[in-house]
């Protein structure tokens, strides 16, 4: 009955093996796998608020959640469109999420450290013997089944413990700024090229109107020709200005889809997810915000302050420090506290013909006394580590500054620019009424309309240029300081 019982025993066994070999290789069954031995999500609380809730971006008070898939192309895109669509799809803000999740899961660890380990196990064995005496076979038939539980719990560990929970406290810290910096680093970027895109359809827009221009001025001069008042050289010189509106119209066509077509990688979705023709941006040029307000140094003073990126370096900083009072603590003694029960025998060993029952309590004192001089150079490496992340801050630092008064010296100049480039096109276009009226009475030759048609064209592009160079360099401002939100795209 023993055989049999045993037999049975290690057919089913085998079959739960089979059964978890089989099923392991689809997800579902993964998952399955999962909640059975990791039955908790976060038992230890290193989970981040943020990743349940969302991200509050500076001075927003709303969460920024993803509210679309697809962009839907018949709808005009605006910049703070593009924006969403970039925080939702763009791969390295999906990495930097990603981070967090990762160094919360090594915090875990960290804290997990303190808390003692438990371990069980059961075997069953079994013996079958067969001999021979003379005429006679003896089989004797022996079973056994060994059961052990342990208790394992380090008491001390001269400060490594704390140092590593110090150093994922560190590098969540750093992860967490280093999403900040990715989504301030993205919007940086989808301004600078979206922008672009507006610019590019400025200088469009502006190639069409005067190739309309040019149509209107050959028509005007035909029909001079035509009554007798015009000369032939004034329709072939409206002729040649109209082949060259065209080629610029082409070469701006060229320009402004190659602009989209940045955009789209910019915003993350694949090449073919939007065709540029189909591609409509809205007439976002005009900003209500009207100056700069700070002064460059209360901007750098903000940046040392707030900046995501040097909050993620001084992060890692402090890391690196804990890091190396975790390598020195390695080196140092350490006390466990170890509890053990074994039923019928020890794991591993072999048939036992009495029943018995083993408890074992201890403490084990570990003092390490020579490592082959690896642990010096584990040190030496740590303090190293100190050095290469404490220039990478002031590397950082210099980069930022550098970055904030550029962006404040190019905000200045694009808030002057606007004004004058009002004056401009305000200028141009009078000019453009007054000499179509003249020419069209004869007072004026072409070379005139020619050239004034030609300066309100570039007044025209210059002032559409001006109101984006604005926004967009009021915005990197706030970028490069890393306080932009979605309040100021809106």
């Amino acid at each position: 009955m023993n055989a049999k019982r045993g037999t049975v025993w290690l057919i089913m066994i085998s079959i739960v093996l089979l059964i978890g070999a089989f099923f392991s290789q689809t997800a579902h069954a993964r998952e399955w796998f999962d909640i059975l031995t990791t039955p908790l999500e976060d038992p230890l609380l290193t989970l981040p608020q943020q990743l349940a809730t969302g991200k509050h971006l500076p001075g927003d008070g709303q969460i920024h959640f993803c509210q679309m898939d697809v962009y839907d192309i018949s709808h005009p895109l605006t910049l703070l469109t593009a924006i969403d669509v970039a925080l939702c799809h763009n791969p390295r803000v999906r990495n930097a999420w990603v981070q967090i999740k990762i160094q919360a899961a090594q915090l875990g660890e960290a804290r997990s450290a303190y808390l003692p380990t438990i371990t069980m196990g059961t075997s069953r064995l079994q013996q079958k013997s067969e001999q021979k005496e003379k005429l006679l076979t003896v089989i004797s038939e022996r079973d056994n089944e060994s059961k052990y539980a342990s208790l394992t719990w380090r008491l001390l560990d001269c400060g490594g413990r704390d140092a590593n929970r110090r150093s994922a406290n560190a590098l969540l810290e750093a992860a967490m700024a280093g999403h900040d910096e990715t989504l301030q680093s993205t919007m940086a970027t989808v301004i600078g090229l979206y922008f672009d895109a507006q610019t590019a359809k400025a200088t469009l827009e502006a190639k069409i109107q005067g190739e309309v221009f040019a149509k209107q001025t050959l028509k005007i001069a035909e029909q001079r020709e035509s009554r007798g008042t015009g000369e032939r050289s004034d329709t072939l010189q409206a002729k040649t200005t109209l082949s060259k509106a065209e080629l610029e119209h082409a070469r701006a066509q060229g320009s402004y889809e190659k602009a989209l077509v940045g955009l789209i990688v910019g915003l993350g979705l694949p090449p073919q997810a939007l065709q540029p023709p189909n591609l409509i941006l809205a007439q976002d040029y005009q900003d209500t915000e009207s100056g700069v307000q700070q002064e460059l140094s209360e901007w750098l003073h903000i940046a040392q302050n707030e900046h995501p990126a040097l909050i993620s370096a001084r992060a890692q900083l402090e890391a690196a420090k804990e890091r190396k009072i975790v390598v020195r603590s390695e080196g140092l003694p350490t006390l466990d506290y170890t509890q053990s029960q074994y039923i019928n025998g020890r794991p591993n060993q072999g048939l036992s013909s009495l029943e018995s029952k083993e408890n074992v309590a201890g403490m084990t004192l570990t003092i390490p006394l020579f490592e082959g001089f690896g642990r010096t150079y584990k040190v030496r490496d740590a303090e190293a580590q100190i050095e290469l992340k404490t220039t990478e801050l002031q590397e950082i630092q210099n980069q930022i500054l550098a970055e904030i008064a550029k962006a404040h010296t190019n905000a200045l100049a694009s808030l002057r620019g606007l004004d004058a480039a009002k004056r401009l096109f305000d200028t141009a276009q009078e000019a453009l009424i007054n000499v179509r009226r003249k020419y069209d009475q004869g007072i004026t030759d072409i070379l005139e309309m020619l050239q004034v048609q030609m300066a309100f064209e570039d007044a025209q592009q210059e002032r559409l240029r001006a109101m984006a160079d604005w926004r967009a360099a009021r915005l990197r401002l706030l970028a490069s300081a890393g306080t932009l939100g979605l309040k100021d795209i809106r």
